[in-house]
């Protein structure tokens, strides 16, 4: 496929749950199909004391594959991917880990070209912190290694709060070189890959090789409220875009919108990025 804009859902959870978008991804997918964008990524969260809870708030109702379907189809929209969020940093995955992932896999395979992306939950950077890089890599190579086998593409994705344990250049150097190409690429978010004091295209460069899905969040730099809507922060877009087409990336590029103003006001935050990316990014890839 040709690169594909695509919308995260994390922008409506910003709120918390019970706070107006629970089970409602009906409603972020028609917002994201009027803003533009060719298709969703919506999260899966392990939640160790109450199994497969991840469902029931990130997903609702669609935790049955059919209804995403119809839901997808009405409104015109691909699945890009599914996040599944989990912290992987013990020696095997937790027993809610283990069912979080095989949710997700048997979930993803209605879904032929979706995107099984792997997401690191933040779990303190405060001892074990090489062992626990590493249980890292080998977890996330243990779900790639299942999704391959099932026909699923797969993608691992850092970020970049404080305790996160894979947020800075020597976390990336560990965990990255660990993974399995066989199994797993790597989804660069350039607003964590920034926040993590890290060069976006340096680091890109680096580890091009593993590249196979995207995440563009805008960065402010301005301490506990790091993050700035689309287009308005300290990130060239422009030139990451350029990046991805010269050398012929061939996937989706996913807008994850975390500013402030998305508490409030998600959807409108969602329709000026769709309208941002049309005017400043689509000609890029076109």
């Amino acid at each position: 496929m040709a690169i594909k804009f695509g919308s995260e859902v994390y922008t409506w959870f910003m709120q918390g749950t019970g706070k107006g978008y629970d089970n409602k991804l009906d409603h972020m997918i028609k917002v994201a199909s009027e803003a533009g964008f060719a298709g969703i990524e919506p999260m899966v969260l392990e939640i160790a004391e109450e199994p497969l809870g991840c469902c029931k708030y990130w997903l609702g109702d669609f935790c049955d594959p059919i209804r995403m379907k119809d839901s997808l189809q009405e409104y015109n929209l691909e699945l890009a991917g599914l996040a599944l969020v989990c912290a992987w940093d013990g020696e095997d995955e937790t027993p809610a880990e283990r069912e979080a992932a095989d949710f997700t896999i048997d979930f993803l395979k209605h879904f032929p070209g979706a995107m099984l992306g792997t997401v690191t939950l933040p779990s303190g950077r405060k001892e074990n912190l090489q062992r626990r890089r590493l249980n890292i890599a080998r977890n996330i190579n243990r779900v790639s290694s299942r999704a391959t086998d099932a026909g699923l593409v797969c993608s691992y994705h850092p970020n970049s709060p404080p305790d996160s344990l894979v947020r800075t250049q020597y976390d990336y150097d560990v965990v990255l070189s660990s993974l399995d190409p066989k199994v797993t690429g790597w989804t660069p978010d350039v607003g964590h890959i920034i926040r993590g004091g890290m060069d976006i295209i340096e680091t890109l460069n680096k580890w091009q090789h593993l590249v196979n899905h995207i995440h563009y969040k805008d960065f402010s730099g301005n301490g506990p409220e790091p993050w700035a809507q689309m287009g308005s922060g300290k990130l060239d877009f422009h030139k990451i875009t350029e990046w991805l087409t010269l050398r012929k990336y061939d996937g989706w590029i996913i807008c994850e919108d975390e500013a402030h103003a998305a508490i409030d006001d998600p959807d409108g935050v969602t329709m000026q990025n769709g309208e941002w990316v049309k005017e400043h990014l689509v000609p890029i890839v076109s």
